[in-house]
């Protein structure tokens, strides 16, 4: 390699490094040779090849990487980073290179050991969320058994991320590798059984328990803020303004859809507020009504005064006013005292 590229792409070839079974010793007679071929342009594609050893009967593939692809690595969307972090390096074109290297590294290192990690993890989920949703989109035993390994792929990913982990070794170890994590549920029996499972329906079912279980997992540790006057001050008032009303139209245009999101919309207020503060996460959609609109201008109206005595424990009175002159006379009068 080192002669090919000297004639072809004398400037190209940075790093040669090895990974993989080779590296960690867990080789068997059969292993090919993982190889981190880091060039520096485009014209070190030309050192990429794959072969098949018929002597052997093992096939190689010569790949290269370029640094944007290490770089990407080190954004963490994917815990399987052992090229990027334990590549046993066995040719350096020079220091510089070596440099920049070590620099990428501590890059995810530092990603992974800061609270960023969450959010990589987060959004593995997220998209193995998607896998899901999209099993459904078909009946074909074959697409949703796909889409259920590749979220399995996605929620093992969001695992180890957020215990800033990454794979070291190859598939063969995947569950040696989660064991170490002591997770607070058998991760292997329940992979296996959706990988059993012979129905579509029993697929899915298997993967909504593991994506629950997850979820529950990698609850993020968040510290909430103890309500306040200054954290809570004008929501209620934003509630009323946006969507009192509204509510009380929809029901006398019979209009269902209205509704319906006026209410979503109150139901999502509350959620975010009760994400950052130690408030009651008020729930509210269970008692939607699609035939009887004027009952959930009830349900939204209760909510309402339900938070308004969150407002009162931190002695918050909303303002009101007889007439808009009134309201008038006082904002102007602020205005001047200031």
């Amino acid at each position: 390699m080192l002669k090919r590229a000297e004639t072809l792409c004398p400037d190209s070839l940075a790093l040669i490094g090895i990974y993989g079974s080779v590296a960690t010793g867990d080789e068997h007679k059969k292993s090919d040779l993982d190889l981190m071929i880091l060039i520096n342009d485009k014209n070190g594609w030309v050192l990429a090849d794959g072969f098949i050893l018929d002597d052997i009967d093992v096939g190689y593939d010569i790949y290269c990487s370029s640094w944007d692809m290490l770089e990407r690595d080190a954004q963490c969307n994917h815990a399987h980073l052992s090229r990027l972090f334990d590549s046993v390096i066995v040719y350096c074109k020079d220091k510089s290179s070596l440099k920049r290297l070590d620099e990428i590294r501590k890059e995810a290192a530092g990603l992974l050991a800061s609270n960023r990690r969450y959010d990589k993890a987060n959004f593995a989920y997220c998209e193995a969320k998607k896998k899901f949703a999209e099993s459904y989109l078909t009946e074909s035993l074959s697409k949703v058994r796909s889409c259920a390994g590749v979220a399995i792929m996605f929620i093992e990913d969001a695992v180890m991320l957020y215990n800033g982990r990454y794979f070291r070794k190859g598939t063969k170890r995947t569950f040696d590798e989660l064991r170490q994590l002591d997770l607070p549920f058998d991760f292997e029996i329940i992979i296996t059984d959706i990988i059993r499972a012979e129905t579509v329906e029993k697929i899915r079912s298997g993967l909504k328990d593991l994506l629950v279980l997850t979820n529950e997992y990698l609850k993020i540790p968040k510290q909430k803020e103890l309500p306040t006057a200054e954290n809570l001050r004008g929501t209620y008032e934003e509630m009323y303004s946006n969507w009192k009303n509204k509510m009380a139209e929809a029901a006398d245009r019979d209009d269902m859809y209205s509704s319906f999101m006026n209410l979503l919309s109150l139901q999502d207020m509350f959620h975010e507020i009760a994400q950052g503060i130690e408030v009651d996460d008020l729930e509210i959609m269970d008692k939607f009504d699609p035939h009887n609109l004027e009952m959930n201008v009830c349900v939204f109206n209760t909510a309402l005064s339900n938070y308004l005595a969150e407002y009162e424990k931190v002695g918050i009175c909303p303002k009101h006013y007889g007439s808009v002159e009134e309201f008038e006379k006082n904002y102007c009068k602020a205005i001047h005292n200031n």
